[in-house]
């Protein structure tokens, strides 16, 4: 508690900008915490972007048909059913031979804000995995080095909004295809481009109206799974549009106004968590 106190006085004295020094500091604290909770049985927290996880467990960073990168962020922890997600998929791109899944980052030990890298990740629901389907990795195990320093290449073509087809293949597009219809999923983000290159090939596909363009998931699609059974104090997002989504609200995504959001002159909201997570924090 005095730590906490002092990290509210020092951004008090320190900060011009209250709320963004109490975030970063809140997220020190979660992000010194090295093991899960214990639990009978996993709880997500709140929200995607302002939430936790009690009983986390770790993916096992090998498994049929996917490895997980960036081994040193220790960021491999979710609900069991993001656990099990992952398996599933890996198994499915293995009997597909669409090649290695590379996965990024899961959560935190007990979810909450992270330092850097991510506003969301945080009830341990979400997954980033690359687009990169590594057919080198599907013969062999990579090492430590490979997998902290490989990096995932973006599909667009330069700074353009252009898809580089160089980079982007049948493959990527069967991935998203088996990530998004498993039942579990809520949604999955990927940017503007690649969802209007699959409103293009892929229009009137059912599993399209998951696939929500987000800025940025050039080099990656970030999964995001609905609130387990039985997490009463999970809290979904709200439910999605109806449609494939290639109407005119993807078009907004190509004007001005989405290239520069940080032209927004509305402030973020600050970052409040439930407070069972503070009794999560510090279990």
């Amino acid at each position: 508690m005095l730590k906490i106190k002092a990290l509210f006085f020092a951004c008090f004295l320190l900060s011009g900008v209250f709320s963004d020094c109490l975030a970063s500091s809140l997220a020190e604290q979660w992000s010194r915490v090295s093991l899960p909770t214990y639990s009978v049985s996993a709880q997500s927290i709140g929200t995607y972007n302002a939430g936790c996880i009690s009983g986390a467990v770790s993916v096992p960073i090998n498994g049929t048909g996917y490895q997980v990168m960036r081994l040193s962020r220790n960021r491999v922890y979710g609900h069991p059913d993001l656990k099990h997600y992952i398996e599933r998929l890996g198994q499915t791109a293995a009997r597909q031979h669409l090649g290695s899944l590379l996965i990024g980052d899961l959560g935190q030990p007990r979810g909450g804000p992270t330092l850097s890298g991510h506003r969301s990740h945080q009830s341990g629901l979400d997954v980033d995995i690359w687009f990169l389907l590594s057919n080198e990795a599907a013969s062999r195990l990579l090492t430590f080095s490979e997998r902290e320093n490989w990096n995932a290449p973006s599909v667009l073509a330069g700074q353009s909004d252009a898809i580089d087809f160089r980079q982007w293949s049948k493959a990527n597009v069967k991935a998203l295809e088996i990530a998004a219809q498993l039942p579990e999923v809520d949604r999955i983000f990927v940017n503007p481009s690649i969802k209007r290159e699959l409103c293009l090939s892929h229009a009137g596909q059912d599993w399209l109206r998951k696939i929500r363009p987000w800025w940025k998931h050039d080099d990656h699609f970030h999964v995001r799974l609905k609130c387990p059974k039985n997490n009463h104090y999970c809290q979904g997002q709200e439910p999605l549009p109806r449609g494939a989504g290639c109407d005119a609200a993807l078009a907004w995504w190509f004007t001005e106004e989405a290239k520069h959001p940080e032209t927004s002159k509305t402030p973020p909201k600050p970052l409040v968590l439930p407070l069972l997570c503070d009794s999560v924090l510090r279990q």
